[in-house]
């Protein structure tokens, strides 16, 4: 599994690294074939990592009991040290390149794959000017994103999460629409400024730890899971804990987004190319709710259950709300898009703080689901702007007299962003809800309001852009003479697997929640047996002893 997941890593790479070495005066019809050769490859590569993973790694912690299962235990990988200091005091910590999987990293990693290869082929005849630069910032994006979902050491994750940024930056400035510019530089600083923020947090979190009284930590402050589990013994002061979840949070806020730390992203993704604002959806945004799951619930649960839970649930309904109402009043069919993803990801914040393994399991879930359903809804409407240059509702309608495959499909993929039963969206929904309603029944109440309100913003966008009267923009292909075509084989391959992949989940979610169960289960139960608190009495002594009282969230319903 070592070879799969470093050659997992260095692929998309050196893929990136040959596209720019072989440009040519053709080089968008080279680049890109190098480019959806070496997308096809990592996707291979990724399902070897996640075969292997699934013959060994599952297996293992299935037959683990329960008690056994740390907060954060993946299958280690790759631990090299790069770096060690402090040899000197006596408490030596070390920098390590500390790749991992779990099951969440493993569907997160496969989501990735299959989403850059539909990136390349949306982009096939839109992108010709500097075609190379454009899918070496592609490839460069998928590594990085996959180096974020194996990463277990704490700077080394830190280290992928800002590099995403860089490819993302320069898809959006360089090839994006009219504002590229301003929306680059917004979405740049914004998710900087809370990275930086983030960073504080993180060093914070280590000094915190090293300097904790009668407690001797070596080797172990920077990997993600020595740290969980020290902390699982000897949990940081509730002050200590309230003030680094904030710090930490914010970063993983800004990157979700949440309300209302939300405004640099319908600009971002309407400027964006199609294959940006792909990638942007459906994955970049999870690296924020991957982060609350990976570092925060297991390493601050006290925070996240006295700070997090009314915090993060009151942040997740209103921008479930606000975000669907904001994309009922759009007539810009991408920016219409872009606002469900801020009233989608509340559903998936509201299920990671629930607190429970019903919630945990369905903000999971729906972190896949949105990429799937999300990324397929901008596939589809990049199409239509290639056609018509135009993504105005006003212009449109009628489409499925002209196109009629392409509007089944937009029917398809809708239906599961809605959550329409036996598709995939209605899994991590119904979950997500479950799990807050046991947890704050408030918000979970105010969030199912977003199922109705996302029904109706986009079959209104169904409804008035595809059927009716056959309605076309005078300009551009939609003129008489140069009448549209519907939706071609390259642009099939692109869309056909997400689409099977939202049914194959709607109806079979069982083998997704199986693969990430024994990571859920093992995060719920710090909350389900109450989170330990440290404890310092008169004599300074250092003891753990278990809350004392217990939100609805960590109640006896498990």
């Amino acid at each position: 599994m070592t070879v799969s997941l470093l050659m997992l890593l260095l692929c998309p790479v050196a893929t990136a690294l040959l596209v720019l070495l072989f440009r040519s005066s053709s080089e968008h019809t080279t680049s890109r074939w190098i480019a959806l050769m070496g997308a096809i490859l990592t996707l291979l590569l990724s399902l070897v990592v996640a075969s292997d993973f699934q013959a060994t790694g599952v297996k293992d912690r299935f037959a683990a009991s329960s008690d056994q299962l740390a907060p954060v235990n993946p299958v280690t990988v790759l631990r090299h040290t790069w770096m060690s200091f402090g040899q000197d005091s006596g408490k030596t910590v070390e920098l390590e390149f500390f790749l991992g999987l779990d099951g969440i990293s493993v569907a997160m990693i496969l989501l990735t794959t299959v989403l850059t290869i539909s990136s390349v082929l949306i982009s096939w005849e839109s992108i010709k000017d500097r075609a190379a630069e454009f899918y070496a910032c592609l490839l460069f994006l998928e590594a990085g994103l996959i180096g974020v979902f194996c990463a277990f050491d704490l700077v080394l994750f830190y280290v992928f999460f800002e590099f995403t940024l860089l490819p993302l930056f320069f898809m959006v400035g360089i090839w994006g629409g009219p504002q590229r510019r301003y929306a680059a530089v917004k979405f740049f600083l914004y998710t900087l400024v809370g990275g930086l923020i983030t960073l504080l947090g993180l060093v914070y979190l280590v000094t915190a730890v090293a300097s904790t009284p009668g407690v001797a930590i070596s080797q172990t402050a920077f990997s993600i899971p020595d740290l969980a589990r020290h902390l699982t013994r000897f949990p940081l002061s509730d002050e200590v804990q309230f003030w680094l979840f904030l710090a930490i949070a914010a970063g993983f806020m800004v990157k979700v987004p949440l309300f209302p730390f939300h405004t640099w992203l319908p600009l971002a993704h309407v400027e964006a190319p199609t294959a940006g604002s792909v990638m942007l959806a459906g994955v970049l945004l999870k690296l924020g709710t991957y982060g609350f799951l990976r570092l925060l619930l297991p390493i601050v649960p006290v925070a996240c259950l006295e700070t997090g839970l009314p915090l993060i649930g009151t942040m997740s309904v209103i921008g479930i709300v606000y975000g669907s109402l904001c994309a009922l009043a759009q007539r810009d069919i991408k920016k219409l898009v872009a606002y469900s993803s801020v009233a989608h990801l509340g559903f998936c914040m509201l299920g990671l703080f629930a607190l429970n393994t019903e919630g945990i399991a369905g903000g999971v879930l729906q972190m896949i689901n949105h990429g799937l359903s999300t990324g397929a809804l901008f596939l589809i409407v990049g199409m239509i702007y290639e056609r018509y240059h135009t993504r105005q509702l006003d212009d449109l309608g009628g489409l499925a007299n002209r196109l009629p495959l392409m509007s089944c499909a937009m029917v398809f993929v809708a239906m599961s962003s809605i959550g329409l039963p036996m598709l995939n969206g209605f899994v991590g929904e119904v979950l997500s809800l479950i799990g807050m309603f046991k947890a704050g029944p408030i918000y979970a109440v105010i969030g199912a309001s977003g199922v109705v309100l996302g029904a109706w913003y986009l079959l209104t966008m169904v409804q008035h852009g595809f059927f009716g009267p056959l309605r076309e923009p005078k300009h551009g292909h939609g003129d008489h003479h140069e009448p549209v075509t519907d939706i071609t084989p390259r642009e099939m391959v692109a869309l056909a697997p997400l689409m099977a992949l939202c049914l194959w989940i709607g109806v079979t979610p069982q083998p997704t929640l199986d693969l990430m169960r024994p990571d859920i289960e093992a995060v719920a139960k710090l909350y389900t047996q109450g989170p330990p608190r440290a404890v310092k009495p008169a004599d300074a002594e250092f003891r753990i002893t278990a809350a004392e009282t217990v939100a609805p969230a960590a109640g006896s319903h498990q």
